[in-house]
């Protein structure tokens, strides 16, 4: 009969920097393998139901919101190479939350600030307003423990003459922003498909939706 997990009987499978394998044993002879960027004491399937309902989220992903002048509103994407799909896809601005953020007395918005510069270019000002949508919400608990926070950033600009990529790490690349007016973000939403006729994200789908409900 399948059970739950054994939390006492997580076996590491393989483990790089950047991904790991675990067996999740639920009853004997019974596995379920689960990939992660977590270390094995930190997996979510071995929190305790508090630790569960207050863990942080292993990234952020935002609706960038533009307030331009000429009463233009916009939402900000950019295309991005993602490597499984060997394609630059339509992207929200997202990334891991840093040490220092996990750190900082609201790490959301923290790590959410700081990827806003990094992909963009573009400082959260004051007067500029960022707030948190989700707190957490797992991409696919059927493979991975991997979770998101949504935020909405509103930025208010006289001009775009800070945006830019120039701030990428490690394996990110760019090629070129979208500033999406309702109309196209509304198209984009009902194919399923960006300019190019490519598919794109779950989590840029989510950002669209928040655009087209919200502004």
């Amino acid at each position: 009969m399948n059970g739950e997990i054994n939390k006492d009987r997580i076996e590491t499978l393989y483990e790089t920097r950047f991904l790991k394998l675990f067996d999740l044993q639920y009853a004997e002879g019974r596995h379920y393998f689960e990939a992660t960027r977590r270390d094995k004491d930190n997996l979510v399937a071995k929190k305790t139901d508090t630790e569960f309902r207050e863990m942080l989220p292993d990234a952020v992903t935002i609706a960038v919101v533009l307030h331009l002048p000429g009463d233009r509103t916009r939402l900000l994407m950019s295309y991005e190479y993602r490597y499984p799909a060997g394609q630059y896809l339509l992207s929200p601005v997202a990334g891991l939350l840093d040490p220092e953020d996990r750190k900082s007395a609201d790490p959301l918005v923290s790590a959410a600030i700081r990827e806003i510069r990094e992909e963009t270019g573009l400082t959260v000002k004051e007067g500029d307003r960022i707030r948190v949508l989700n707190q957490c919400a797992f991409s696919s608990p059927g493979m991975t423990d991997e979770s998101n926070a949504f935020l909405c950033a509103e930025i208010t600009l006289d001009n775009l003459d800070e945006l830019n990529q120039n701030g990428a790490e490690g394996s990110e690349l760019f090629d070129g922003f979208e500033l999406l007016d309702r109309e196209r973000a509304e198209e984009i939403f009902r194919t399923g498909r960006d300019e190019h006729g490519n598919f794109y994200s779950l989590a840029a789908w989510m950002v669209l939706s928040i655009f087209l409900m919200a502004f």
